[in-house]
């Protein structure tokens, strides 16, 4: 296939090397002739890194290196080019006049496709004599190594062009994934599930973003912590990106911003590439502060209370999990005098667990019942709480069964649900909503977000693994604790909880039950 590539930057070149790579003749354009140069340069000097580590050999990084035609114009006239890839800068001025002028010089039979991360696909077409010969194919960068794209129809797309588009980048060893022309496609409307609550739970001063990164890292198996993502990423880039998406879905509460960002932004505190964002970087830079030392007494006995009757299963689970490390866990009704309480709470606060069962304000606290990732637990304490008694706790939680490595455990302030349930709640809910909404399949939310976030499991994926009765029960805990309706429960969730279905299941569709198959009868 001939593919003819505008744009040379960071994106343009990328694509191109995946492309020629691949097999593909590709002609790449940029209106500035000096950007066509450096990006062959960079291409070649990425492949011959990959000669240089085993990665491919010689002939097939010549083959690829003859396969890339520099254009002097990015207008010229190619009867051969059979699909266009925009990789221009975000602007839809600049990309109307893009295609508007390849239009003019290339073939009717051409496909065209522009890499936009965020503008409107069908908005782009518009401005065609023939829109619908143009979809969304949305790299991420680097293209090479970040193997997921997103394949956007628009409004008027013709219905041969995604499945055409999706077979052409499978065939270069990429996934893909149909997402629905909308605000952020999928990844990125995705991804808003994880930051938006993270500065949530920042504005409510639940603890400071290292803490809240490590218990994404070491609860939920997150390779990176959101406020360590967003410094990477870069936080004007991460705030315009929420805000666009909050926008374009009409201030969906789930979506919510945080007002942390703006003046942050305008601070030119934006992470990595400014020195400084959420954590300072730079040769110069302090090393993190270690985490306090653990120094209560392991041996103050504890008293287990589940929060509610529907509690008792985690309940019984942490009394296990403390017995078998050694710890004194008394039994009874009540807690004995000078026994700590301990409460596994799912999606509620310990404040409510203490005012609701007569609990003793000083010593009680919560733990979250999650399964860890890692070594890691969370002591929620309140307002109310013995620094003493919270001491020990910590220690409790610390020990470790059969003499192993002990807890890390990290203590935070009393909310609904603790950091990681609210956490993995937005990101079920925002992926849920995508879902239910019909704008990316169950099975493509998972691939996409895996692949191009880098977490774990897909979110819904995830959300099965606790079940989707139990991520309900959750969903409306968060909900009613806080009456916030960034918490309200999607109707996919309460659905396939209702019917026994998994949340990674499509279901039936009224389309499904139109009859005309073969095999079809009337019931």
């Amino acid at each position: 296939m001939r593919i003819r590539i505008v744009g040379a930057g960071a994106m343009g070149r990328g694509i191109a090397q995946w492309a020629a790579v691949a097999g593909h003749t590709v002609e790449l354009g940029d209106v500035r002739p000096q950007a066509v140069t450096e990006a062959a340069e960079f291409v070649r000097s990425m492949l011959e890194r990959a000669v240089a580590k085993g990665r491919m050999s010689d002939a097939d990084a010549a083959g690829a290196l003859d396969r890339l035609v520099p254009l002097d114009d990015p207008w010229a006239e190619g009867p051969g080019v059979e699909v266009v890839i925009e990789a221009v800068r975000e602007d839809l001025a600049t990309k109307t006049e893009v295609f508007g002028r390849l239009e003019r010089a290339l073939p009717a039979s051409a496909v065209f496709a522009t890499n936009t991360s965020s503008l409107s696909v069908t908005r782009i077409a518009a401005a065609l004599k023939d829109p619908t010969r143009l979809a969304g194919l949305h790299f991420f960068n680097p293209v090479p190594l970040m193997r997921i794209v997103e394949v956007v129809p628009g409004a008027a797309t013709r219905p041969d062009i995604a499945p055409m588009l999706t077979a052409l980048v499978e065939s270069c060893g990429h996934r893909a994934v149909t997402v629905a022309d909308t605000p952020g496609f999928l990844v990125n409307h995705a991804g808003r599930g994880l930051v938006t609550e993270a500065l949530a739970l920042l504005e409510e001063t639940v603890t400071d973003p290292a803490g809240i990164d490590r218990i994404a890292r070491d609860v939920l198996g997150l390779r990176m912590g959101p406020f360590e993502l967003m410094d990477l990423t870069g936080l004007d880039v991460t705030a315009a990106v929420i805000d666009s998406i909050w926008a374009g879905f009409r201030h969906e509460d789930r979506l919510r911003p945080s007002y942390l960002t703006p003046n942050r932004v305008a601070a030119g505190l934006h992470g990595r590439k400014t020195g400084r964002g959420w954590f300072p970087y730079g040769s110069e830079s302090a090393a993190p502060a270690p985490e306090a030392p653990v120094t209560g007494d392991p041996e103050r006995p504890v008293h287990v209370v589940a929060p509610s009757p529907a509690g008792e299963a985690d309940a019984v689970a942490l009394r296990a999990a403390l017995t078998a490390a050694g710890a004194t866990v008394r039994t009874g009704a009540a807690p004995s005098a000078g026994a700590l309480v301990l409460v596994p709470v799912w999606g509620t606060t310990v404040a409510s667990a203490v005012a609701a069962q007569a609990l003793p304000a000083g010593r009680t606290f919560g733990v979250d019942p999650l399964p860890t990732a890692g070594r890691r637990r969370v002591l929620a304490v309140t307002p109310a709480a013995e620094p003493a008694a919270a001491r020990d706790a910590r220690a409790v939680l610390a020990r470790a069964a059969d003499g192993g490595e002990p807890f890390a455990v990290s203590v935070v302030r009393d909310t609904a649900g603790s950091i990681a349930q609210r956490l993995l709640a937005s990101i079920v809910s925002v992926s849920a909503s995508i879902a239910e909404r019909a704008l990316a399949t169950p099975a493509d939310i998972d691939l996409a977000v895996t692949t191009g976030l880098g977490y774990p499991v897909g979110p819904l994926a995830w959300g099965e693994r606790i079940g989707a009765v139990r991520m309900l029960e959750l969903h409306r805990a968060l909900y009613a604790t806080t009456g916030d309706p960034r918490h309200r429960p999607t109707r996919w969730v309460a659905e396939r909880a209702a019917l026994g279905l998994a949340l990674t299941d499509p279901g039936t569709s009224p389309a499904d039950c139109l009859g005309g198959g073969e095999g079809d009868s009337a019931v």
